[in-house]
């Protein structure tokens, strides 16, 4: 579109709803193909609706901006993906990671009786134990059935939030991929991802993809938390580990701390007795996992609560409000361009976690390769609405209540 009759339709076109002052025909170097500043004539919303349905047939998408007080509305080549596929793809990944995930989760439930005791740090000595923890993982597939059901309801249901908020808008979305990562990762997994096919219309239909997944999954995991916790038990921590004994203990949340109060009527894990005030005690172990109360006692967790849990602590790391996390699209449709001031302080609260926990410095160099930049939606002129708003402070919120400050604490080797 480069000729004087293209540059009269599209101000035709942009004319029904703005009283433009200036107007500009987009070159081969330009990202736009036609750009119009003025006041709009009707609200932003419908005058958003009005311009995508009319360019559409004409292969171009409407971008609303707002520059020094005037509008700008920017025509753009139509950037959603065609390829929506078939779902073959989704469905294969998702059976790789139902099976690397019930077996890893075997591999994990293998009792220290069922492998000889081997204090050799040898090559070959290694070999064989991990050797016969393989064998013993697949001849015992279902002990690992109850944490893979419960950690992949949480996680389907979380990815399955997304994609029926993306519907629900008509903003065109990918079926969840999941990731299967056997024996690399802790749960078999490095979760599920679902692709925009291309932006969303505003910050109120950015809310809503954003906060539906974490809703979703948030509601799914705490029944399954809840019942699993009925099926744990209490008991006391060891004093003392033998060469090849070895245990781990999930971190805290303050959710997880309020479900465990719930279910024993306790905080948990509970010290023998407090060598400072048990309000400084908790903070202390609740941000750097230390000192660990080794003569005390603790909830040993069923499978079932330890995959939702799992669910749980996925999710906070999701609600980060950092770039393209969850956290990140609610933080945006709030705040806006200013959103991207928070991600230093966000880099180097993580950095401090690191020194208790070095998973967080992974994070954060993922968060610094791949997650800065922000989704902007094609208008951010149509204001975020009231209830928008407390859905977007709702995700905030329950950010602060499943964050694992130190996810997991491994004892003895």
């Amino acid at each position: 579109m480069n000729n004087p009759s293209d540059f009269d339709n599209l101000s035709r076109i942009v004319a029904r709803v703005m009283a433009a002052e200036e107007t500009t025909l987009g070159g081969p170097k330009q990202p736009f193909i036609f750009r119009a500043r003025g006041r709009l004539l009707i609200d932003s919303e419908p005058a958003f609706e009005e311009l995508s349905s009319a360019v559409k047939p004409l292969g171009l998408m409407p971008v609303l901006r707002e520059e020094n007080g005037r509008v700008e509305v920017l025509l753009i080549k139509d950037v959603t993906s065609q390829s929506s596929g078939r779902g073959r793809t989704n469905l294969m990944l998702f059976i790789l990671t139902l099976a690397s995930v019930i077996f890893t989760a075997a591999i994990g439930a293998v009792p220290s009786s069922a492998i000889p005791c081997e204090t050799s740090t040898a090559f070959a000595a290694q070999w064989k134990v991990f050797v016969l923890e393989l064998q013993w993982g697949l001849t015992h597939l279902g002990a690992g059935l109850p944490f893979a059901l419960s950690f992949l309801a949480v996680l389907g249901s979380h990815e399955l939030g997304h994609y029926f908020a993306g519907r629900k808008n008509k903003t065109a979305v990918t079926l969840p991929f999941f990731i299967p990562l056997p024996l690399i990762s802790p749960f078999g997994t490095l979760g599920a991802v679902i692709s925009l096919r291309e932006p969303p219309r505003n910050r109120n239909v950015l809310t809503e993809i954003g906060i539906a997944g974490p809703l979703t999954g948030f509601l799914v995991a705490i029944p399954l938390l809840l019942i699993g916790l009925l099926l744990s038990k209490v008991q006391a921590l060891p004093t003392v580990l033998g060469p090849c004994e070895s245990f781990s203990l999930e971190g805290n949340s303050i959710l997880y701390i309020l479900a465990k109060l719930a279910v024993f009527g306790r905080m948990l894990p509970a010290p023998a007795h407090f060598d400072i005030p048990p309000v400084l005690f908790y903070l202390r172990s609740f941000f750097t996992g230390f000192p660990f109360p080794m003569q005390g006692v603790d909830v040993f967790i069923h499978p079932i609560a330890s995959g939702a849990w799992a669910g749980l602590m996925v999710t906070g790391l999701n609600l980060i409000p950092a770039g393209q996390l969850d956290g990140g699209h609610l933080f945006y449709a709030i705040f806006g361009k200013r959103a991207g001031r928070l991600l230093p302080w966000i880099i180097a609260a993580l950095v401090v976690l690191g020194l208790f926990w070095p998973g967080w410095f992974l994070i954060v160099i993922l968060i610094f390769l791949f997650g800065r930049a922000h989704a902007e939606p094609l208008d951010t002129v149509t204001p975020l609405s009231s209830r928008h708003r407390v859905l977007a402070v709702l995700g905030l919120i329950l950010f602060f209540l499943i964050f694992t400050p130190i996810p997991l604490q491994i004892f003895g080797g």
